[in-house]
């Protein structure tokens, strides 16, 4: 999946940049931001390998609980698939049928 960077995006990209690196020096206004960036230290990049998969060192940002019990949300979420599901399907059997209106269909 692609994701198109807004104005706002770049800004605060740049401006964690900016924090981070002032003068040669990590600056006292950036801070790590879980699942956006993280200033990994050279002996911890050693400790892993020297591998530097983002994953690894950033983490993943904290999710807010929507209040949903887990087997009321998957219920709802898996009666919604079944929905799609079979809405795709008609929706390939019109397609399947259009294509063999127009002499391309299946044989």
């Amino acid at each position: 999946m692609n994701r198109v960077l807004t104005e706002a995006d770049i800004a605060k990209i740049a401006g964690t940049v900016h924090a981070w690196r002032s003068d040669g020096e990590v600056s006292d206004s950036y801070e790590d931001v879980a699942g956006f960036c993280y200033s990994a230290k050279l002996d911890e990049i050693e400790k892993n390998g020297f591998v530097l998969t983002p994953g690894r060192y950033v983490g993943a940002a904290d999710v807010e609980e929507d209040g949903e019990a887990f087997d009321e949300k998957m219920r709802r979420l898996t009666g919604l698939l079944k929905q799609q599901q079979e809405q795709g399907a008609k929706l390939d059997a019109a397609i399947a049928r259009n294509l063999a209106l127009l002499g391309f269909g299946a044989e």
